[in-house]
């Protein structure tokens, strides 16, 4: 199994060099991240919603090891909220999140990043849209979880994440499944250890559909994070038997994977929203992609030897 090493080289810092110094590196980190700046991503917000498709923006990077690197990332989004306000896109775009950015890691990690997430769901909040959180590794749920319940008191519409890999997903799933909750379900893409999470492909899948049955049939609004075709198809008529409406849930896909997809789905009059990171700490975030699939990891091997 590739994904578990490629998941661990994603915090090797001699690995970290490799990569970033591959010869076929940018062009395969393209394919994913939109861009390095807030201006460079800008053209694709409006490229996307004029497809009919929505964004879920990441600024990426996750090794904060110290307040100030935790309040840069807090600012980061400041800026990337007031500029889709000056440009009118605020319902177009949402905002995706990882509280290890805001400092969660650090001392007082969670009280800080719950101080530094705050102003940002309140600021998406005053543009008419909001933000998810997303989900780490196992360690940090209970953290997370809890920032998202305190948020919810004053922003209800503030996204979680869940992973369909965890043994706990499953209680946490029918918890959520209440009026006005929104949240993603994605298998998950961190290393977790046998006692936590299943590892076997197949056992992954069926936990996910009985997961995507709980939010289906439950009163919020489910997010369906995949993009293997079987699993949408699944999800598909999970809706239909709950009788959901086409925008009582959507389909969310990574940037730069299933293009075409998105705009099938988006065509058929489903909410489809492409989950968008840019930034230039992308190292973290990379990996992760590669480990998801092993075709990427093709991919990236052949860019490097045809670059090299």
């Amino acid at each position: 199994m590739l994904g578990p090493v490629i998941l661990a080289a994603s915090r090797s810092d001699k690995m970290r060099r490799f990569i970033s110094a591959a010869p076929g590196t940018k062009q395969v980190v393209d394919r994913f991240i939109a861009g390095e700046t807030v201006d460079q991503v800008v053209p694709i917000i409006e490229d996307a919603a004029g497809k009919g498709l929505e964004v879920t923006l990441d600024v990426v990077g996750e090794d904060i090891t110290t307040p100030e690197q935790a309040a840069a990332a807090r600012d980061a989004y400041l800026e990337l909220i007031e500029r889709l306000k000056d440009l009118g896109l605020g319902t177009k775009a949402e905002m995706s999140v990882k509280l290890s950015m805001f400092g969660q890691a650090l001392d007082g990690g969670h009280e800080l990043a719950l101080a530094n997430v705050r102003p940002v769901v309140e600021a998406a909040a005053a543009i008419g849209t909001t933000v998810t959180l997303d989900a780490e590794d196992h360690t940090t749920l209970d953290s997370m979880f809890a920032i998202h319940e305190e948020l919810r008191k004053d922003f209800p519409q503030t996204g979680c994440v869940i992973q369909a890999y965890l043994f706990r997903t499953e209680e946490d799933a029918r918890r959520l499944a209440a009026a006005g909750s929104r949240v993603r379900i994605v298998k998950g893409a961190y290393k977790e250890p046998a006692s936590v999470a299943y590892l076997d492909k197949a056992e992954i899948d069926k936990a996910y559909v009985r997961i995507l049955k709980t939010l289906m049939e439950g009163e919020g609004y489910p997010m369906i994070g995949s993009h293997d075709p079987r699993l949408i198809a699944i999800a598909q008529e999970l809706a239909r038997k709950a009788g959901r409406k086409l925008d009582e849930y959507e389909f969310q896909m990574l940037y730069g994977i299933r293009s075409d997809e998105h705009i099938r789905l988006a065509a058929e009059g489903h909410r489809m929203r492409v989950y968008t990171a840019y930034g230039t700490d992308w190292y973290g975030y990379f990996m992760r992609r590669l480990a998801e699939k092993p075709a990427n990891l093709l991919f990236f091997g052949r860019s490097i030897l045809t670059k090299g």
